[in-house]
């Protein structure tokens, strides 16, 4: 098989060369949201790439980039460097992730030789019944009105995931880590035009709750301003208490007693969580999930997440296919691309929900003989007029259950860590509170998730049950797609990206434009987003891709063009050292030494 370093760009240039433009856009370029909007300061002197010999931290965020790397320089490792970045990413983009949220690890221990995922992914409230998202009648809520409020504030994982691993694998003392997040909350931080963007498009809901109103507004009302300083001294007054006191100042104490204040109080639409809830909440070590492609093993994290094994089935139906040859500007490499994603994610709501609740064919859904069996479908010429689940085999040759399929709403947001440190260890961390902002509802300086709403509010359909529906302490099934590439062994890539169940398709595409298309890393994640989630083809507009759109249609594909914002951040580990890359659509920055 090849190696996955220095393929010969011998095909079409139009994307690959719109794809390097992307990837580095000219000194004082105006943007749009979708087109990486730069801010003062040190988001506009923030490196999108780089190469180096030793480490390498890729954030959403150049501050945050900056702590992780800080942390290396003084010794830490990449663990250490995660939980700086996490914390400072908390502070200058809340309406991504942060301690009132949860997150998805995958890891890599260069001195064990081992790979393992850690599970800080929500829980609902033991309080929490089939129904929490239903009318009096049993029909679903509108979405945006069960969002908003308690109702759908699931425990957060985040704070205690970042300790656990602290304590396991960190070198660099717990409250030192905390202190560049603690510094810029009393100091203050510039509002990038990202944060100032999406608080004036959220405006509505965000001064429906008074602490948030007051937080993100100015004293006339307005959205604050690119490059005003924010300052949040309660964010580091609730960082101060975890330096001292640890995770358990979160989820006992004060802290703990406000959070529950804020979501049971939470007014025309309040939650269920309890104190018990917080004490009770634990982080989960689990097996990765890896599916083979080409001379590489894709590997991520598992149930409750549908992204390891939806990015497998995928890249498992596509394995018997030449897309080299194809190449990334082919409706027919497309074709099979969109197809694949389009059965993988019949699957993933069939199947795929928290798997302490629900039986799942993991290993079914990712056997050789299944995925061939799928990728016989895609051997037409045409779109496939519809798809459906297949039936792969049960794990301990259980019978299959019946189950109804899912139609939980995941929207854009989430954010993304990867590092590797100079020992060869890497963490691809993927972060977040759900929706842009979370359920809106404030307190102690950090937003609170709205991650319940990733569960069905459908529990079953005609008496048949759904895999992801609502259960007390269950963890709601995410698409967030923490990965790292092994070859050989060893790790090779490490990567993820925000943006609810486009992420799937949006790491997808960057193996497939690096491995299979030969495209160098950046140009790989700044490479047009071309993604099918269910019937629909969607194309990233004001890209090459949109000349896709009349062949796609002639294939028999429903097409529609939108805003794409991936915001993948990924690290190679070559022969020659590191290279990484921020995705260009968002404020994301690389620094390697």
């Amino acid at each position: 098989m090849r190696s996955a370093y220095g393929y010969a760009l011998n095909r079409p240039l139009g994307w690959i060369l719109a794809a390097a433009l992307m990837a580095t856009p000219a000194l004082g370029q105006q943007a749009s949201d979708t087109q990486a909007p730069e801010a003062p300061s040190a988001i506009a002197a923030a490196a999108k790439s780089a190469t180096s010999t030793h480490w390498m931290v890729a954030t959403a965020n150049p501050l945050a980039t900056r702590a992780g790397a800080a942390a290396l320089r003084n010794g830490g490792n990449a663990i250490d460097a995660l939980v700086a970045a996490q914390a400072v990413l908390g502070l200058v983009e809340p309406q991504s992730s942060g301690l009132g949220g949860g997150a998805l690890l995958v890891y890599w221990d260069a001195a064990a030789g081992r790979l393992t995922t850690f599970d800080g992914r929500e829980t609902a409230p033991r309080a929490a019944t089939p129904t929490l998202f239903q009318d009096a009648k049993g029909e679903p809520l509108k979405f945006m009105s069960a969002v908003v409020g308690g109702r759908s504030v699931g425990t957060p994982g985040t704070p205690r995931l970042l300790e656990f691993v602290h304590r396991r694998y960190g070198h660099i003392a717990w409250a030192h880590l905390l202190r560049p997040a603690v510094r810029l909350s009393e100091e203050g931080f510039p509002v990038s035009p990202r944060l100032s963007k999406l608080i004036a498009e959220d405006a509505e809901t965000l001064k429906a709750n008074p602490v948030a109103a007051a937080y993100f507004f100015d004293d006339k009302g307005a959205p604050l301003a690119v490059g005003s300083t924010l300052k949040n001294p309660a964010y580091g007054d609730t960082l101060r208490q975890l330096a001292r006191y640890g995770s358990a100042a979160f989820y006992r104490g004060p802290i703990a007693r406000d959070i529950v204040r804020t979501v049971r109080g939470a007014k025309g639409n309040p939650g269920v969580l309890t104190l018990e809830d917080l004490r009770a909440y634990r982080v989960k070590e689990r097996a990765p999930v890896c599916a083979d492609y080409r001379d590489v093993d894709v590997c991520g994290m598992g149930p409750p997440s549908s992204g390891a094994l939806t990015v497998g089935q995928i890249l498992g139906m596509l394995q018997s296919y030449d897309l080299k040859a194809l190449g990334p500007e082919s409706p027919e490499a497309w074709r099979l691309i969109a197809d694949a994603s389009r059965l993988a994610f019949a699957d993933r709501d069939r199947y795929m929900a928290d798997q302490d609740y629900v039986p799942m064919p993991t290993k079914g859904l990712l056997a050789p003989d299944y995925l061939k069996r799928r990728a016989e479908l895609l051997r037409g010429d045409d779109a496939l007029p519809e798809v459906a689940p297949g039936n792969p085999t049960w794990d301990h040759a259980m019978l299959a259950p019946k189950r109804a399929d899912d139609e939980a709403i995941e929207l854009p947001s989430t954010t993304q860590i990867t590092i590797v440190d100079a020992a060869g260890n890497v963490a691809s961390m993927t972060s977040t509170i759900e929706a842009g902002f979370g359920s809106r509802l404030m307190v102690r300086g950090f937003l609170l998730n709205n991650e319940l709403t990733d569960f069905s509010f459908r529990s079953q359909r005609d008496g048949v049950p759904i895999a992801n529906r609502v259960e007390p302490g269950k963890r709601p099934r995410s698409s967030m797609a923490p990965t790292i590439v092994m070859k050989d062994g060893k790790p090779l890539l490490a990567l993820g990206s925000p943006g609810g169940s486009q992420i799937i398709g949006y790491v997808a595409k960057t193996l497939i434009a690096h491995l299979d298309w030969g495209m160098d890393l950046p140009a790989a994640i700044a490479a047009p987003n071309v993604l099918a989630r269910f019937d629909t083809v969607e194309i990233e507009e004001g890209t090459p891709a949109e000349s896709l759109e009349p062949k796609l249609t002639a294939l028999g594909f429903k097409v529609k063009k939108a805003p794409m914002t991936s915001g993948v951040q990924a690290v190679l580990i070559g022969p020659n050292g590191l290279t990484g890359a921020a995705d260009p659509r968002r404020e994301g920055s690389v620094i390697g030494e």
